[in-house]
């Protein structure tokens, strides 16, 4: 049976796969790791590095509220609203005033 590597042993082998610039299949046999255990230390590492990606974003609050919307249409036509309408009922009035 093969021995567990600890967290850090795991982490120099990904670092060590990333820089051989090796396919996974090729460094898996060189340095005589399974194929899918490589497999698993890379994906490991790429959600644990996805999960601490911080990310700058900026919020606005909107000049008006929500006013409806404005449709043109691949005949020409405008079709505005300040209503909301349910998707279902939109898609309705879209193809209507398509076919007119």
């Amino acid at each position: 049976m093969a021995r567990r590597r600890s967290v850090e042993e795991v982490e120099l082998v990904v670092q060590q796969y990333r820089a051989s610039g090796l396919s996974q299949r090729e460094f898996s046999e060189q340095a005589g790791i399974k194929l899918s255990t490589l497999g698993r230390y890379v994906r490991r590492g790429e959600r644990s590095e996805a999960s601490q990606q911080l990310v700058r974003v900026k919020l606005e609050v909107p000049a008006e509220p929500d006013s409806g919307f404005v449709l043109m249409l691949g005949n020409g036509r405008r079709i505005a609203s300040g209503w909301e309408f349910p998707e279902p009922a939109l898609a309705k009035l879209i193809r209507v005033v398509e076919h007119a």
